[in-house]
């Protein structure tokens, strides 16, 4: 799958206009609401709280062009609850944000 370094903030120029100050604001919000997709599943005590927190990863992921990452929490979402792999795959792709 291509991976486009410069969707997130070309989804927000696009929404935004040309206000730098705001699409930062906003690309910082959208780190954030990741972290804590990535927190819930890392905690996670049942494959339903896995799924649900993977499934709001892939939504807020979808809803910034983030592809890459929204196919990643797809698969988490459809996979194990719990896989360190899958886990580490999506703070690989969130680092290259």
């Amino acid at each position: 799958m291509a991976y486009d370094p410069g969707a997130i903030d070309a989804t927000l120029a696009a929404a935004v206009g040309d206000e730098p100050a705001l699409i930062a604001e906003l690309r910082e919000a959208f780190l954030d609401g990741v972290q804590r997709c990535l927190e819930a599943m890392k905690s996670a005590d049942n494959p339903d709280g896995w799924a649900a927190a993977a499934l709001r990863l892939k939504g807020l992921s979808a809803s910034f062009g983030a592809i890459r990452l929204m196919a990643l929490a797809s698969e988490a979402a459809n996979g194990q609850a719990n896989d360190g792999a899958i886990l580490r795959r999506l703070h690989r792709a969130v680092d290259r944000l």
